[in-house]
């Protein structure tokens, strides 16, 4: 198979070092004059992986289109829109199959990605997700875990699953597109409210957040029309190790260092997200309390030392009727 990743960060590095090692033919493609783009293309190399020559690397983006049936995409879900507005004027792009790579949800509008590509004209049947737990330190070092492809189309679904597992990652088929999307971009909100926990010394709550932050997401996945269920499965509660717990993760990192008062400069998508995330839930009437308090915390509303005495002091309410 042809696949074409557009993206060079530190998730669509691994990808095409993934799709490359299973046995497949793979074009990157990345942004002219992005020093992470100029760096990985000089040297074929950069924190996480090692290019092969078999690789192939552009800044064309006629070429990687041209190159390949399958576009993987895998930047910061906030540039979705901006790249499927170049997308658009490529010959041919709505006859290609599309794989999302992120976790997460357009800001300003609320909208999950696989909506914006629908918007830029690809058919919804050619749109896949690929969402669910695993760090590059853990797979390069041979370590695997599970993963969850998802599709509007179940036969794009099964057919991606099958073809693209390994001994590295074995691959579920979705059932619940908007699930896997929703319940994808939300663990990493969930993952600075981890990380606000570290900071202020109260790791033993993320048993708590857990247990309640699968719910929230449950409720706003079900009023968004998907399966309350994706919010207890892999794009979900089943990244919560590597999202709430792990060395590696962007957002809980990012809310420790938040919460000791330092900076973090690397990308923590779970910032945009809450925002979105509340933008989404007071369309469908639903309310996010652990969301409301991490943007609130992050935009100065809420100082970090109060949060958990507001949660706390919220009305009594049984554990599974919300």
């Amino acid at each position: 198979m042809n696949f074409s990743l557009l993206g060079c960060g530190r998730w669509g590095s691994f990808i095409a070092w993934y799709l490359d090692k299973i046995g497949n033919k793979v074009t990157v493609w990345g942004l002219e004059g992005d020093p992470i783009v100029e760096n990985l293309f000089a040297t074929r190399t950069n924190e996480y992986v090692t290019f092969p020559e078999s690789i192939k690397l552009t800044k064309d983006l006629n070429q990687a289109f041209s190159n390949s049936e399958y576009i993987v995409i895998s930047i910061s879900a906030q540039a979705v829109r901006n790249l499927m507005q170049n997308v658009s004027k490529v010959d041919g792009y709505k006859n290609k199959k599309y794989i999302l790579c992120m976790k997460g949800i357009e800001d300003r509008t609320g909208k999950r990605l696989s909506t914006l590509l629908i918007e830029a004209g690809i058919p919804k049947e050619n749109i896949a997700v690929w969402v669910g737990p695993g760090h590059i330190q853990s797979f390069v070092n041979g370590i695997p875990s599970l993963m969850v492809i998802d599709a509007y189309d179940r036969k794009l679904s099964e057919f991606l699953a099958t073809r693209l597992k390994s001994d590295l990652i074995r691959f579920y088929q979705g059932q619940d597109i908007i699930g896997s999307e929703i319940g994808a971009a939300a663990k990493n909100v969930m993952g600075i409210a981890a990380g606000l926990l570290d900071g202020i010394g109260s790791e033993t709550m993320k048993g708590g957040l857990m247990a309640r932050g699968a719910r929230e997401v449950s409720r706003l996945i079900e009023a968004c029309g998907g399966n309350e269920l994706s919010a207890y499965g892999l794009c979900h509660l089943g990244d919560y190790e590597a999202t709430l717990f792990s060395k590696y993760s962007h957002n809980r990192m990012f809310g420790e260092k938040f919460a000791k008062g330092e900076k973090f400069d690397k990308l923590a998508e779970g910032v945009a997200t809450a925002s979105a995330m509340l933008y989404l839930a007071k369309s469908v009437g639903v309310e996010l309390p652990i969301t409301q308090m991490v943007y609130d915390i992050i935009h100065g509303n809420v100082a970090k030392e109060d949060a958990i005495k507001i949660l706390f002091a919220r009305k009594n309410l049984k554990e599974f009727e919300d």
